[in-house]
């Protein structure tokens, strides 16, 4: 999978009417005290765990538009240096439930400044990397160690605040996540340009060193689970299921999907899941309960975020491209006309977890998928002729729909589950969202370059209107899903 259209997409914004509000009025749950004993406020403990989430998520794609330059430069080939982005996305999928269940069993601040400390390490490390191998080896397990940061984090917010109010912090917690990649696909191909790729991680890594330091002496404890053994079994058979699944829809789209080794990563799919059921029925600790399933609010919010992500991200992919193709369209006017869709995000996000006790998450989560729905129809129907009016619309309205959606989404996993179970529900909710993500983007843009079967310009837009419907298709799922969430 690589991601190489310009564009400009979710900012990190801060909450300093409630940050100092809270500072006021401290709310902190009981137990939630630095490592000196000091109780914290939970809006104080929610900022610093974003600045460390933000810097570590924009590392996975600040080299994304910027191959050939560090091909050049370390002698290596442009195509094997596509494992710069999708080796760390897979790290991510195949390592976040791993790090969520040792947070559970081991507490949430230990785990969240490691991931952060080694992530300062890797970023150190890939500055000074001398060949193509050895950097996508430091990529990959920098991503590795720092996917822990994506559980804790959650957890973290979540134990901070009462169930009726964790929408309001998920909410800029949505934000950094999404905007941390993008930010670094924006930022790093001009950055590169104009002082080398080292220059990128030689400044990086003094920031994730002063996250790290920052969380290591604010974070709050969190209660350890001595007598719980982690999964191993359960994790392993996992692991193979997801690696087949990822490997390959990612090399379908470069080998093509009847490629032997293609059909044999497909083929691991259901053997791994159909092991890992085995393992989690007989397990007395699973790495994932499977009775979660079962209910209503963890397993249709888990649904809903793969059916939003695969058509949010798949648009993404699909957008720039096409205003490239279709319209003719400058890097630079591209990046300018997609400002709507992390303009409405920004907002959409807090204003959704604002109005959390005075709507509903079944309506809010209604109201973010039809408007994604929306945005994937307006999309398709346009795509012949792309305006400029038609595509700002289709924008906004993705960036409504999933900035409303997503903390809605992430507060209702959160609220279905024990406190002492946050970071394995938010590592599986995080875990079918990242495949969401990667499914659309890697199906939605085969289905366009099939479909167009080598037509350019004009003529390619009946390509991008069958994508798109696909994605449409996608997203109205995810709204009959939604009606199924229970108050």
């Amino acid at each position: 999978m690589s991601i190489e259209a310009p564009g400009v997409d979710e900012e990190a914004v801060l909450p300093w009417p409630d940050l100092v509000e809270r500072g006021r009025h401290p709310a902190a749950p009981s137990g939630a005290v630095d490592r000196r004993g000091r109780d914290r406020s939970p809006w104080l403990v929610a900022w610093v765990v974003l600045f460390g989430t933000f810097w570590v998520a924009s590392t996975i794609t600040i080299l994304a538009v910027s191959r050939p330059a560090i091909a050049a430069d370390l002698g290596a080939s442009v195509e094997s240096l596509v494992w710069l982005i999708s080796g760390p996305t897979i790290a991510v999928a195949l390592t976040g439930t791993t790090a969520g269940k040792l947070g559970d069993l081991h507490g949430h601040r230990r785990v969240f400044v490691l991931g952060l400390a080694g992530a300062t390490v890797f970023v150190a490390l890939t500055a000074l990397a001398w060949s193509g191998p050895s950097l996508i080896a430091f990529r990959v397990l920098g991503a590795t160690i720092g996917a822990a940061t994506g559980p804790s984090s959650l957890a973290l917010i979540n134990r901070m605040f009462a169930p009726e109010d964790r929408s309001r912090p998920l909410g800029f917690w949505s934000l950094v996540v999404a905007g941390g990649p993008v930010f670094g696909l924006v930022v790093g191909g001009p950055l590169v340009e104009a002082f080398g790729w080292r220059a990128i991680f030689w400044s990086q890594a003094p920031l994730l060193a002063a996250a790290t330091l920052v969380s290591w002496w604010l974070l709050p404890e969190t209660p350890r689970r001595r007598h719980v053994h982690f999964d191993v079994p359960g994790q392993a058979t996992l692991a193979v299921a997801l690696a087949g699944l990822l490997i390959g829809i990612d090399r379908a789209a470069a080998w093509g999907p009847t490629n032997p080794w293609v059909l044999a990563a497909f083929a691991l799919v259901p053997l791994g899941l159909w092991a890992f059921v085995r393992v989690e029925r007989r397990s007395p600790h699973p790495l994932i309960p499977l009775g979660w399933f079962r209910h209503r609010n963890f397993s249709v919010p888990v649904a809903i975020g793969f059916a939003v992500q695969f058509g949010y991200m798949g648009g993404f992919i699909l957008a720039p491209k096409m205003l490239a193709e279709v319209r003719g369209l400058s890097a630079d006017a591209i990046a300018l006309l997609m400002v709507p869709r992390p303009l409405t995000f920004a907002i959409a996000g807090p204003v959704a977890g604002w109005y959390a006790t005075r709507i509903s998450a079944r309506t809010t989560v209604v109201a973010g998928t039809i408007a994604l729905s929306l945005s994937m129809t307006v999309f398709a129907l346009v795509a012949s002729d792309p305006t400029t009016a038609a595509i700002v619309l289709a924008l906004t309205l993705s960036g409504i729909g999933i900035g409303a959606a997503q903390p809605r989404l992430t507060a209702c996993v959160a609220n279905a589950v024990r406190d002492e179970d946050l970071g394995i529900a938010g590592a599986t909710q995080l875990l079918v969202a990242q495949v969401g993500t990667t499914v659309g983007m890697n199906l939605l843009e085969a289905i366009q370059v099939t479909s167009a079967a080598g037509a350019t310009g004009a003529a390619a837009g009946p390509s991008y209107s069958l994508a798109y419907g696909v994605g449409a298709a996608v997203a109205v799922a995810g709204v009959a899903l939604a009606g199924l969430i229970r108050e």
